[in-house]
């Protein structure tokens, strides 16, 4: 179905494009004639999926009173950002599979604004995902003073915060690329991501890897540091406590967390150390895309079925769909 790409007369042709040039041409998946309808349909049942779910949870958690708890309402943010992120990406990703490679080119403009939206994605997912961590830990560790830490005015600034820090560290990042001359026109990548567009470059790019590399670092280490501080006391209190039910909660509640930040942290570090690796190209454009295909369409799902409460409202609706039917 997927094959890796040669590097065709046509792209080599296009690093003689003039300074600066309006359109870079990307890479993209390369598949083969008969594997390019197959692998657009399924491309675009994913994305279909993607926003069902996505979209579906955001509408249950807003119309259902009962899920308007911290931990829901903290993964609506996960939510949105899997359809922002996807929503840039897979739609040109379907237009690109069905033309030739000489015809996949992206304004320089777009190729940033995209590059940016999956930064975003990917600096947004960590940070909520250390806020629902340190939701976790207040619930368990301290369920008699949960209701007073986690009111609606603390879930709004930690919004805020997940958000505007993904925003000014991505701004930075992409900032710094934005000021280089390009001399190149080829995205080595499937889509625009910043180390695909600093490459451009014939220009310097000593600092783009020191601020990339403190980036990546700071992220990475708040993230696991975070992950492993909060969970090692919620084990503490569920070691030290004899009460089942409290046991049992903390159990469902945080594997369904871990697995969420598993997924995304194994794709985004392969695909972080395929970078440093040019003959892998191919192989980083799969993980490229595993990272925000897996979490979107699987973190609604694991959700879902862990939460009792959306169970029970989509069992009541079915059970109201059903009594509906029969008296028609």
């Amino acid at each position: 179905m997927f094959h890796e790409p040669k590097i065709s007369l046509s792209y080599r042709s296009m690093e003689n494009y003039t300074l600066n040039s309006y359109y870079l041409q990307l890479e993209s998946l390369n598949v083969s004639e008969a594997s390019k309808y197959p692998v657009f349909f399924l491309f675009l049942f994913i994305y279909l999926l993607i926003m069902l779910t996505n979209v579906g949870i955001l509408v249950l958690i807003i119309i259902d009173r009962n899920l308007h708890q911290p931990m829901y309402l903290l993964f609506c943010n996960l939510s949105v950002s899997d359809v922002i992120g996807n929503t840039y990406m897979i739609p040109r990703l379907l237009s690109d599979i069905l033309k030739p490679p000489s015809e996949r080119l992206i304004s320089y403009y777009e190729c940033v604004l995209q590059a940016f939206t999956s930064h975003m994605f990917g600096t947004t997912s960590h940070t909520v995902l250390m806020i629902m961590a340190f939701d976790r830990y207040v619930a368990i560790c301290y369920p008699l003073r949960y209701a007073n830490i986690m009111t609606n005015r603390m879930v709004l600034k930690l919004t805020v915060f997940a958000w505007g820090v993904a925003f000014v560290l991505v701004s930075i990042l992409l900032g710094l690329t934005i000021r280089l001359n390009r001399c190149r026109t080829l995205i080595s990548n499937s889509y625009c991501d910043n180390a695909s567009l600093f490459k451009l470059s014939c220009e310097s790019v000593v600092i783009n890897n020191i601020y990339g590399l403190t980036f990546t670092v700071v992220l990475l280490t708040s993230s696991i540091g975070c992950m492993v501080l909060t969970y090692t006391s919620i084990s503490v209190v569920c070691l030290t406590s004899k009460n089942k039910s409290l046991n049992s909660k903390a159990l469902k509640t945080c594997s369904t967390h871990l697995v969420a930040y598993f997924l995304m942290f194994a794709c985004g570090m392969i695909n972080i150390l395929l970078h440093r690796f040019p003959e892998y190209s191919y192989y980083r454009s799969i993980t490229a895309f595993m990272f925000h295909i897996l979490p979107g369409t699987l973190d609604p799902i694991i959700y879902g079925v862990q939460s009792k409460e959306i169970r029970h409202f989509l069992s009541k609706l079915l059970m109201s769909k059903k009594v509906v039917s029969r008296f028609r």
